[in-house]
């Protein structure tokens, strides 16, 4: 038995140190509030696109882990320097959730203990969907129809890699704001022109030129590669 005291000791200094890895940070729904409002925060909501509809913490950007290839595709393009607080609605995604960014690289993440359900029993509030109408595809036409070049962004504001264009969409806006129009569509509404356009992720970028459509682009896409197309 003396023997073998080393190698169990190792098994149990790994077994400990391993536990230690996969333990994540969950916190009340006073201690996420709180935290949620300190600089350079990103709140995620890692429910369905339609729950989030229900209900979302203010600026929160949606990531379905349920979705694996989405929520991938997503979270990707967070900040891992910065602080990222989890929620879905009563916990175990958030959990797993946050557990899988830690192992990812993100330096600080924060589950809310309880989810959405912990969020409205503490009174908290939440930000709900507008009911606004859909656009029809006619006055989608209308919009990119005519002469001249149209830009149309197809995002949202829950949308990580939308939220990255921003900048660059306002760069391109200062340098060559003159030579296009910009159109943007809600892809968290307007999901009937999005069906019919076949936007089937977001952010979509299509440039049309005289009403016809020339170019198109899914994800991040840079200032000199719009700048070639426009």
């Amino acid at each position: 038995m003396k023997n073998n005291l080393p190698g169990l000791l190792c098994l149990l200094l790994l077994s400990s140190f391993q536990s230690g890895a996969q333990s994540i940070n969950q916190v009340n729904a006073d201690e996420f509030e709180k935290g949620t409002q300190g600089k350079d925060v990103q709140v995620l909501d890692v429910r369905t696109a339609v729950e989030y509809k229900t209900g979302h913490l203010l600026h929160a950007l949606q990531a379905d882990w349920n979705n694996e290839t989405q929520f991938k595709d997503r979270t990707q393009h967070l900040d891992k320097s910065k602080p990222v607080y989890v929620y879905c609605l009563s916990g175990g995604r958030s959990a797993a959730a946050a557990q899988w960014l830690q192992q990812n690289g993100y330096k600080n993440v924060v589950a809310l203990k309880g989810g959405i359900n912990a969020w409205k029993q503490a009174n908290k509030p939440l930000e709900a969907a507008v009911n606004i109408p859909q656009m029809t595809l006619a006055a989608y036409k209308s919009l990119v129809s005519g002469n001249g070049t149209v830009l149309v962004d197809f995002g949202a504001e829950w949308c990580p890699p939308c939220k990255k264009m921003e900048p660059v969409l306002e760069s391109l806006k200062k340098e060559l704001g003159d030579k296009y129009k910009l159109v943007k569509i809600d892809g968290g509404v307007h999901l009937d022109v999005m069906k019919e356009e076949k936007v089937e992720a977001l952010p979509v970028f299509i440039i049309y030129r005289n009403g016809k459509e020339v170019w198109r682009k899914q994800g991040i896409t840079t200032l000199e590669e719009f700048k070639a197309q426009l």
